[in-house]
């Protein structure tokens, strides 16, 4: 499976910022898209969607720290990252097409890139 590219994250101090970007392409611009995320030993999460109208939903856990954007076209998804905190430490994965903004049923998803916050 041809995987989205994505890129940044990184490793930050607590408290820091990092973005990663994914690259859909515009592809699935009807559909929601997404940022997802998967610490050891846990399930993959949803963490915030955009859906094709440009209204977003955020997980509580990130609620106000993290903004998910898009550009114009739809070619380029972006996930802001604010006032981290060491439990946000895991893998973050984008997704594009999605079939409902909330779920994980998506039709492409990014290859992972880690981000690690240290205390």
């Amino acid at each position: 499976q041809v995987h989205l590219a994505q890129s940044g994250g990184g490793s930050v101090q607590s408290g820091g910022s990092l973005s990663v970007t994914c690259a859909p392409s515009g592809y699935y611009s009807n559909y929601c898209m997404g940022w997802f995320r998967q610490a050891p030993g846990k399930e993959r999460e949803g963490i915030a969607y955009i859906d094709s109208d440009g209204s977003t939903i955020y997980a509580d856990s990130v609620k106000g720290r993290f903004t998910i954007s898009t550009d114009n076209a739809k070619v380029t998804l972006y996930l802001q990252m604010n006032s981290l905190k060491p439990e946000d430490t895991a893998m973050y994965y984008c997704a594009a097409g999605c079939i409902s903004c909330g779920g994980t049923s998506c039709y492409r998803w990014g290859q992972g890139t880690q981000v690690t916050v240290s205390s």
